[in-house]
């Protein structure tokens, strides 16, 4: 008898958190280098967030939470999705989570028997297909090729779903690529789900908030609002409040998933952490006068490193809509050969050999599922970008 469950047999490790790891490992050695492989702001957690947990301390607020989080930040949620997104949900119809990573995993947990289909649009977050199969669920992959700006097609969607299909996964602005999906485009794509009223629609829009020039961001519900009653919309502070290290995800839908949901967090961590969930409280609630300055300093970054890589050789960068990252093509440099003589064949070489020659960390394509690319997360200071694409300039320009 296997001492270790079948299902670990049908995941990988996460390639983003790999590819930190090893950066660590070698700066820890000595080696001088610069990690772009973390999706995670760089920015402080702004003063009135961190004194409402300090407050929340004070005050005692130490406790055990219910399971599906604190009333007054159900009720913020649920605040938040009227006020920015038009959505009308019950503080009973949200759940808290211990990142948005939990509930994503719930949301499957609670919903995926063996057999069951999950549409993935590929590039994915690592994270996704790996849910699904933890869950006994089966991915099924479409691709969205940079030819379409990384954004799935709805002929592609319409070919994807089976009778099988329970869900169908979106994100946007998409963590790798950064692609969104203008309100034209998301309702091509909610046409195609309107016909099939046996799936149902998870969407991730953790990166709201971080969109550039005049792009607007908008959710599947607010585009097609009867899709409402099979759609779970997931957010969470990490990312425009720079919270990652808080751990505090959300989600509203209809109410019998919020309760199965509940019911698995119940038995798994219960509630999130009290001081989090406080801090959640004012990050929503409170002045959100941060955001459009940081995004400022977003963009300008996006455009520091769309500018020179697509000044390397061998490499094409389009720009992204949002989010932190940019997917630049490496296509150009399979088959050359590195500064250490070894051919150039995948992405993954390619990084590796990044990283080894010039001590870039960068994730590959494949890990995403879809390459030859890399994924760059602009998430950290203009020197160190600055210096981290001259390196890169660098390697490509050895590459023979």
């Amino acid at each position: 008898m296997a001492f270790l469950a079948d299902a670990l047999s049908r995941v990988k490790p996460s390639a983003t958190i790999a590819v930190s790891q090893k950066a660590r490992e070698l700066k820890a050695k000595g080696r001088d280098v610069i990690g772009l492989g973390a999706g995670e702001p760089d920015f402080d957690t702004p003063e009135n967030i961190k004194k409402a947990a300090i407050d929340a301390i004070n005050r005692g607020e130490t406790k055990y939470t219910p399971v599906s989080g604190i009333p007054e930040l159900r009720k913020a949620i649920a605040a938040k999705f009227k006020r920015e997104n038009g959505l009308e949900y019950s503080w009973e119809q949200t759940i808290v989570g211990t990142g948005g990573k939990q509930i994503l995993f719930n949301a499957f947990m609670a919903t995926l028997n063996p057999g069951d289909e999950v549409v993935v649009p590929a590039p994915y977050w690592v994270s996704y297909p790996e849910m699904v199969a933890l869950c006994g669920g089966t991915p099924v992959f479409v691709s969205a090729t940079q030819e379409h700006n990384f954004k799935l097609q709805a002929a592609d969607l319409e070919k994807a779903i089976t009778p099988k299909t329970k869900w169908f996964i979106f994100n946007s602005p998409s963590n790798p690529t950064g692609a969104a999906y203008t309100h034209a485009e998301l309702k091509a794509l909610t046409d195609v789900l309107m016909k099939h009223p046996h799936v149902w629609v998870l969407t991730d829009d953790m990166y709201e908030h971080l969109t550039y020039g005049d792009f607007k961001f908008v959710t599947p519900v607010e585009v097609e609002p009867k899709l409402y009653d099979r759609t779970l919309t997931m957010n969470g502070v990490s990312k425009a409040y720079a919270m990652t290290g808080w751990r505090i995800g959300y989600a509203a839908g209809p109410i019998q998933l919020i309760k199965a949901m509940d019911m698995i967090q119940g038995q798994q961590t219960s509630g999130a952490t009290s001081i989090a969930q406080w801090a959640a409280v004012e990050a929503l609630n409170g002045t959100q006068d941060f955001i459009p300055a940081n995004k400022k300093i977003f963009e300008g970054r996006r455009d520091l490193v769309v500018s020179m890589l697509n000044q390397a050789k061998g490499i094409v960068c389009p720009v992204p809509e949002g989010a932190f990252y940019v997917y630049p093509s490496c296509k150009g440099l399979i088959g050359k050969t590195a500064p250490s003589g070894k051919v150039i064949e995948t992405d993954e070489d390619f990084v590796s050999e990044l990283l080894e020659s010039e001590g870039v960390a960068v994730v590959h394509g494949s890990a995403f599922g879809l390459g030859p690319n890399f994924r760059i997360s602009y998430a950290t200071s203009e020197d160190l970008l600055e210096e981290a694409c001259r390196r890169i300039q660098r390697f490509c320009g050895a590459c023979k």
